[in-house]
């Protein structure tokens, strides 16, 4: 009989990486996951989703994924469409039991992967987030930014009642079977994916979220709150979190009777393993 802490050795982890005009970054970016996970105890597989390929995201990307042929995959698809639909895209096609995904970008230490998949383990976790507010974390980042994400936590907790203090970070890891019964439900592509997926997750019954600490420096010139708009950015995160609101406590869209109402493609779909 193989017990409880065994199971784990036995899991298979793919972690997706959503990338955007990350032509300057995205080899380093590579080559930096790719070492913490030579260093976890579960075989992976690393699924790189290049989001819209208007520079030379998708061909430095091959270029590094050559190396290791068996570990690392790279797909992606002609039009940008959000890293919301990139992360399903990448989900999809992931063999994992511990499925996650981690932004491709220079902002989070690749080394809190091994946090997350440490609370994973000893907590039998459905989820762990990565969390700027954990104790141990060490954050760098802009005063405007640290407002807009105490603010939004604040109202995350009171209208989904997701009790973690941090919902927006960029690195998170699924059960399978979390994903199974989420992704064909989900419809926000951008500003609110990772409420959209962390609420109805918790609406599902899958409420063994926990927190891990991670390190962050964020160059705010850089962000997407600067590069879209302080308030525009706003705006839409709002906008698009008040839409899953109303779909999860006013139209009960998320629930299994309305599955034919469900328009995730299919090919947004994680199919079961069994």
């Amino acid at each position: 009989m193989v017990s409880k802490k065994d199971q784990y050795f036995e899991r298979f982890v793919t972690l997706v990486i959503p990338a955007y005009k990350a032509e300057k970054f995205i080899e380093k970016n590579l080559r930096s996951i790719v070492s913490v996970l030579d260093k976890i105890r579960y075989p992976y597989e690393v699924i790189c989703v290049v989001d819209g390929k208007v520079d030379k995201t998708y061909e430095n990307a091959k270029k590094y994924a050559k190396k290791y042929p068996d570990k690392v995959k790279v797909t992606g698809y002609l039009t940008n469409l959000g890293k919301g639909h990139a992360v399903r895209f990448g989900m999809a096609k992931a063999r994992g039991d511990i499925v996650g995904f981690i932004d491709a970008g220079v902002d989070i230490n690749p080394n809190g992967i091994s946090m997350l998949l440490e609370h994973f383990e000893w907590y039998d976790a459905d989820i762990t987030v990565g969390s700027k507010r954990h104790p141990a974390s060490k954050v760098e980042y802009s005063w405007q930014r640290r407002v807009v994400s105490i603010v939004y936590q604040l109202m995350v907790r009171f209208f989904f009642g997701v009790r973690v203090k941090d919902t927006q970070v960029g690195l998170k890891f699924f059960r399978r079977e979390v994903l199974e019964q989420v992704l064909p439900r989900v419809l926000v592509k951008e500003f609110a994916f990772d409420i959209e997926l962390l609420s109805v997750s918790h609406y599902l019954g899958y409420k063994k979220i926990f927190e891990a600490p991670v390190e962050i420096k964020i160059d705010f010139s850089g962000s997407t709150i600067i590069s879209k708009g302080f308030a525009n950015t706003v705006f839409k995160m709002l906008w698009d979190t008040a839409a899953v609101f109303y779909r999860l406590k006013i139209l009960h869209y998320y629930d299994s009777k309305n599955r034919k109402n469900w328009i995730t493609p299919k090919y947004l779909t994680l199919n079961s393993k069994q």
